[in-house]
This record gives structure tokens, C-alpha cells and sequence, in this order.
């Protein structure tokens, strides 16, 4: 079995409160995988409320964002008709254990052969996911597409490439 997991893919991270011109140029090609993707897909949305800014993210990033059940929370419109309702997970953390014990769950299913990994941040989400699902799939190998990433910036989103190459992830999409 192949998984893709689509990390945030969020209207907040595109072109909302957190938004970027990277992150806005990935979206047709991550719809573009998606579309085409032969296997699993599982998609992650990064989930705040209204007490964010009492959080210690919040008080790190005071940037409100990805607040439950609002425009900037829902991913992507592109995306949304891909999205499989039990295959969604709502994380309240960069990196979320959901994601590792479902990982594991559907291996013991039915043995994964890879798990690819594309979205937003690079540097922040998707780096925290990946090396979750490391944790959990020690032996699966996992990708990274990085033309379909992108960071909080430029430099941070290539630091956070190499950092993934270091511990034994795929890195495909773009020199790195």
C-alpha cells in the first residue's frame, strides 16, 4: 500500500494569515499529485481555538490562524474533494501521535510499502510529521516532495530539507 499525506494544506498557510508566495505557487502542483496518486491519501489540518493566543504557540507565533471551523482552517478548495472524512486528522500540534497510531494501524492492515509527505510548513509541520511517522514506520521509507512544500521562507524550507535527508527520508522534487 502507498500513502501521500497532504500536511495543512490550509487556506491560512496559502494565502491567509500565514500565507506566502511558495506556499501559494505549490497548490496546483499538490493538487496535481493528489489527482494522479495511486493509494492512501491522508490529509492533516492544523486545529487552534479561540484561546490560541493563551497557548504557548501562541505566545510564540501571536499570529492568530487555522482557528476551528473557519475559512482560514479549511483546507485548500481544490483539495476538499479528495479529502475522505476518516482519513482527516485534526492535530493541535505541529506533529501529531494521531498521525503516527494511524500509520501503524493500516500497516498492520495491510503492510505500507512508502508513505510520501507534501504541504505546508516544510520547516515547521511537515518536518514534525515525517520524522513521527519515522518513529512509527522505522523500516517504511518515506518521501518528501519537495516541489510540493514549501517553508515559513525559502532558507528554512531547504534547512529543513536537509535535516529530513540526515535521518534517512527521500527528498525528490527539487535539488537539495
Amino acid at each position: 500500500m502507498k500513502i501521500l499525506v497532504v500536511v495543512d494544506m490550509q487556506n491560512d498557510f496559502i494565502d491567509g494569515a500565514l500565507g506566502t508566495p511558495e506556499a501559494q505557487a505549490i497548490v496546483p502542483k499538490v493538487v496535481e499529485k493528489v489527482k494522479h496518486f495511486d493509494g492512501t491519501i491522508l490529509f492533516t489540518r492544523d486545529t487552534h481555538f479561540d484561546d490560541y493566543l493563551q497557548t504557548q504557540e501562541g505566545r510564540n507565533l501571536p499570529v492568530p490562524h487555522c482557528l476551528c471551523n473557519s475559512d482560514g482552517w479549511q483546507v485548500h478548495p481544490d483539495l476538499q474533494p479528495y479529502m475522505k472524512q476518516d482519513l482527516v486528522i485534526d492535530k493541535l500540534t505541529f506533529g501529531s501521535d494521531e498521525l503516527g497510531l494511524l500509520l501503524a494501524e493500516l500497516n498492520d492492515e495491510e503492510e505500507i510499502d512508502s508513505v510520501e509527505f507534501v504541504g505546508l510548513c516544510t520547516d515547521i509541520c511537515v518536518i514534525s510529521n515525517v520524522m513521527i511517522a519515522k518513529a512509527f514506520l522505522p523500516e517504511v521509507p518515506l518521501t518528501v516532495d519537495a516541489s510540493c512544500c514549501a517553508g515559513v521562507t525559502p532558507a528554512t524550507h531547504k534547512n529543513a530539507l536537509e535535516a529530513m535527508k540526515v535521518c534517512q527520508v527521500n527528498i525528490t522534487g527539487e535539488e537539495v
